[in-house]
């Protein structure tokens, strides 16, 4: 098997572009089997979608190392272009295909933070772990996208538990709390507005809980989902049809749905500065696709940020960083080694199954004719012996053959492979056997 890995994040693409490729969580298992469907040339071929505000990939494993490979990866460039309505070498422009090894290194250094906006950040762990159940529900997980997720995750776990790589992050909820407070002197004065109701927005409320603003609201499309994370802040719910009415009233507004157009406009975010009398609005915009219009950000007296905007706020420093990245980098070497070292002995498996067949086929055959002898009265151990025999002789004919047509030049190899599958160095071969010397080995001489 093959591993690829196709996609864009925030090192290679705008937050703009980003926002065309982005899938929410329902949409992924019906894209993957939209995705299967079309990948005609590679029929057992395996599909995971990871999707989060920094990168959409595609990992992605075909059998063999051929003709498959170029099939499958250009198909997935071909529908990732399609769903996101940009051309094929506008995609290729932002986007990086990895195979076999680096694929999986990709993979290791992702769910351990690594490759993430915000160093060590743990969020992006349970994300792929949604990924993979969302590939399993749609039916495109198959052995090898497994193995190398559940790799990954075993390889993020020790990550996290034998660097300190998550202690010198400092996450985007963070960040934001950490802007609001070089606008606003004291949080405790301010009044915040959080739009959506997902992981993102509870973390990012509950660091801004944490600095006790005046008033908290939840705005959300479904407003019991609303409610229910607004009474776990001590917050208040709204509608999202009354956001633009009420959005006067917040000094700081985070937002971040899974819409497919933005929520905020720049009208209603004109309209809520006249209503402040000119006091000025923090606004982040943690969503891909835009939660609030970009032209927003031309407004005098509002202050947004979007999730490219807070990478210069989640990047540290200094010699303890570096340790921990490269110890997570040796630990994730070892990972890989492990990985490519399963993919390779996957390779064999069609001969190993073809072997079982062919000696359960010989066993069989062999039962049978012993049950019918003994059937007819003859003598058991007789019976028995010629079983081993004809057995032993099935599973050496073979190897004679291969040794006996076996020319001067390959033949000191062929001795060397049959005496370690077969004598496994529990005999010293003859010197006339490992330099033969004119005639071909019978039976005879290696009975």
């Amino acid at each position: 098997m093959t591993v690829l890995t196709l996609g864009l994040n925030h090192t290679t693409a705008t937050v703009d572009l980003r926002g065309r490729f982005a899938f929410a969580v329902d949409q992924i298992a019906p894209a993957l089997k939209t995705l299967r469907e079309q990948l005609t040339g590679a029929p057992q071929s395996e599909a995971a979608l990871l999707s989060t505000c920094n990168r959409t990939e595609l990992y992605m494993a075909a059998a063999g190392a051929g003709k498959p490979v170029p099939q499958l990866r250009h198909a997935a460039i071909d529908w990732l272009s399609r769903t996101g309505g940009v051309s094929r070498d506008e995609l290729l422009r932002h986007t990086y295909v990895l195979e076999g090894g680096q694929a999986a290194r990709h993979a290791f250094r992702v769910a351990s933070g690594l490759d993430s906006m915000v160093l060590g950040e743990p969020q992006i762990l349970g994300q792929m772990k949604q990924a993979v159940r969302e590939a399993d529900t749609a039916g495109t997980l198959g052995t090898t996208l497994h193995q190398l997720f559940q790799r990954s995750f075993a390889v993020a776990k020790e990550v996290r538990t034998s660097t300190e790589i998550g202690a010198h992050s400092i996450s985007m909820a963070a960040a934001a709390v950490r802007l609001a407070s070089q606008l606003f002197e004291d949080l405790s004065k301010t009044r915040v507005l959080f739009v959506g109701a997902g992981e993102m927005i509870e973390l990012t409320a509950t660091h801004f809980a944490a600095r006790s603003p005046r008033a908290m609201a939840v705005a959300n499309r479904t407003l019991e989902r609303g409610e229910k994370l607004a009474a776990h802040l001590g917050a208040q719910a709204i509608r999202l049809a009354d956001l633009s009415q009420r959005l006067h009233e917040f000094d700081i507004v985070v937002s971040c749905t899974a819409s497919s157009l933005p929520i905020i406009g720049l009208g209603a975010v004109e309209r809520a500065l006249k209503a402040r009398k000119r006091r000025p609005i923090f606004m982040v915009d943690l969503a891909v696709p835009r939660d609030i219009e970009p032209e927003v950000a031309r407004l005098d007296d509002v202050y947004l940020y979007t999730v490219d905007d807070l990478s210069t706020m989640v990047q540290t420093a200094g010699e303890k960083r570096q340790a921990a990245v490269a110890q997570a980098e040796a630990i994730i070497d070892t990972g890989v080694q492990g990985f490519v070292h399963w993919l390779d002995q996957r390779s064999t498996v069609p001969l190993i199954q073809a072997l079982h067949g062919q000696a359960d086929q010989w066993r069989t055959a062999e039962l049978t004719r012993a049950r019918k002898l003994l059937a007819k009265g003859e003598d058991v151990d007789a019976v028995l012996d010629a079983l081993t025999h004809r057995l032993t002789q099935k599973m050496l004919h073979g190897a004679m053959v291969e040794l006996h047509s076996a020319d001067a030049h390959t033949r000191p190899q062929m001795v060397a492979a049959l005496s370690r599958l077969f004598l496994r160095g529990e005999a010293v071969l003859p010197t006339d056997l490992q330099r033969p010397r004119g005639r071909l080995l019978n039976d005879e001489d290696l009975a």
